[in-house]
């Protein structure tokens, strides 16, 4: 029997069902791979085994030619498929745990895969969103929020802006087709921001109206 993790939740990815006049409009998550190179760095564990390896290899080659080379490298072979196994599972379970939500009035994220985090963010919050793309389509959305609100970067991590660790700046980070994604978040906050914001005020009960001479 299959267990959702997440059952519990009302709507995919948010805490509670949106009110009626909000709806959905995307929903997605990281793509394993890309987030396993950006945020994992795994090219660059991947650069550090074929020096390592190489190196043992080349010392084992001079000693006994081909039978050491292999002896050599082999221990550290294993060793960075391990690491790379392990890399890329985190990768997996992070991008599992995680659901982007882009509605007609906010953002949500729900992130974490030990903690997890449910992240609203109001368009009337978010001052600019800045993509990055990289060259097959996928990319990262990071959003700058309005007024003193502060993120902690080591919660929101990986799902925040790299590099920017004294403001942090939420991110849909390595979502698949995020040009379209970008273009799709930016209308729905125009079309928000633009709607005028009514408010109800209570009338002054009669005994405080003066009336006039």
């Amino acid at each position: 029997m299959s267990h959702d993790d997440f059952a519990f939740e009302p709507v995919k990815g948010l805490p509670e069902r949106p009110p009626e006049h909000e709806r959905i409009l995307w929903q997605g998550r990281p793509d394993t791979w890309a987030l396993a190179r950006e945020a994992y760095k795994i090219n660059w564990i991947n650069a550090y085994f074929v020096v390592i390896v190489g190196w043992r290899a080349s010392v084992g080659a001079l000693e006994t030619g081909a039978a050491g080379a292999f002896a050599f490298g082999l221990p550290y072979a294993i060793l960075w498929a391990a690491a790379v196994a392990v890399v890329f599972l985190l990768a997996y379970v992070q991008a599992r745990a995680t659901v982007y939500t882009i509605t007609t009035a906010r953002v949500a994220m729900r992130i974490g895969a030990a903690l997890t985090v449910t992240l609203n963010l109001p368009f009337r919050q978010v001052g600019n969103a800045d993509l990055a793309l990289g060259k097959n389509g996928t990319g990262t959305i990071a959003l700058e929020t309005l007024g003193e609100t502060k993120f902690s970067y080591l919660i929101l991590w990986p799902h925040c802006r790299p590099g920017h660790v004294r403001i942090t700046k939420p991110a849909l980070r390595c979502i698949p087709d995020a040009a379209a994604v970008a273009g799709l978040l930016a209308d729905a906050a125009e079309t928000r921001v633009a709607q005028p914001v009514v408010e109800r005020k209570t009338p002054a009960p009669a005994g405080d109206l003066v009336a006039a001479e």
